[in-house]
């Protein structure tokens, strides 16, 4: 396993992060066995939420993390909704401070190493969150900060905003990224992460398993998937399906699976800090962990960026 520095900050974590949402695991102790054989691998980047499972993924992370916690870096996130009251959601002080408390407890941790912003809260003014999260990092609750699903004006804006206040600032982004997913991140995102040295983590790699290659056009999507019926047929377009057809080819070509190459596809972007996988069983894992073994032939790489290429409007033209 190879570790690199969360963005210009000194600590180091494992090139992938595991995610533990663990939507299609229903048994916990497989969810922690899962969790444990990660670790076993050299993974020590674990990313988490309160709202996955309503706090079920964080009480199974602590069961995991036992005896292991001092080697490890985790995140969780704070936002979504977790509850019926006026309260129980966005980024106000009362519900970042009420809810990192719940998270310690059910993380059995007296600190979250990377407390993020699980989304944008326009009903909070800014400075109210940033100076919140700032306070966290002072009581030593939280380390570091960062921010999920922002884009590259709100993170401008965080950004300027915690520097005038003189307040601890983002030090990773987590986003979508994959081969099917370009846009929202590539024209502006990436550089602004290589100009501020932040570090990003990137969610779905695999698109919600439409990289892994069993899924084709004009074939039935797989039993027990969430890709069903007209969705499926919606989102499996000629564009998806030429991504996954290269994909299969040079994996055959190269002996790795689709899926690995996808992943390998990400990790071979300077700016992607660990992109994130989901693993809901034990052996899983060791497949996915395998996109980390070599580096992408710059033929390989070449060919899976022409053949996702969206084209990007004339104001982002990079040439």
């Amino acid at each position: 396993m190879d570790y690199v520095p969360l963005g210009n900050s000194g600590v180091k974590v494992s090139r992938v992060c595991l995610g533990t949402a663990f939507r299609g695991q229903a048994d916990d102790d497989v969810a922690v066995q899962t969790i444990e054989t990660s670790i076993e691998l050299g993974c020590n980047f674990i990313d988490c939420a309160n709202f996955y499972g309503r706090g079920r993924s964080e009480r199974i992370l602590a069961r995991a993390i036992r005896g292991k916690r001092d080697d490890l870096f985790l995140t969780t996130k704070v936002w979504s909704k977790i509850g019926d009251g006026p309260n129980d959601l966005g980024l106000s002080r009362y519900h970042i401070m009420r809810e990192v408390e719940r998270s310690l407890t059910r993380l059995g941790t007296d600190h979250i190493d990377l407390y993020l912003l699980h989304n944008w809260d326009g009903g909070t003014p800014l400075e109210e969150s940033l100076r919140a999260m700032d306070d966290l990092v002072r009581q030593g609750k939280v380390l570091y900060v960062g921010a999920c699903n922002f884009t590259t004006a709100q993170v401008f804006e965080a950004l300027w905003t915690s520097d005038r206040g003189g307040w601890d600032r983002f030090v990773c982004l987590q986003n979508q990224y994959n081969l099917l997913h370009r846009l929202e991140v590539e024209p502006e995102m990436l550089p602004a992460v290589r100009k501020y040295g932040l570090g990003l983590m990137t969610y779905s790699p695999l698109a919600v398993g439409l990289l892994t290659g069993r899924f084709r056009r004009g074939q039935p999507a797989p039993e027990g998937t969430p890709w069903t019926g007209d969705r499926f047929e919606r989102v499996m377009t000629e564009h998806v399906e030429a991504v996954v057809a290269v994909l299969v080819e040079l994996g055959q070509q190269l002996g790795k699976t689709p899926a690995q190459l996808a992943m390998a596809w990400l990790l071979d972007h300077e700016e992607v800090t660990a992109p994130i996988v989901g693993p809901d069983m034990p052996e899983h894992v060791e497949e996915t962990f395998a996109a980390l073994d070599g580096t992408l032939p710059a033929e390989v790489r070449q060919r899976l960026d022409e053949v996702s290429l969206v084209e990007l409007p004339a104001r982002y033209d990079r040439q």
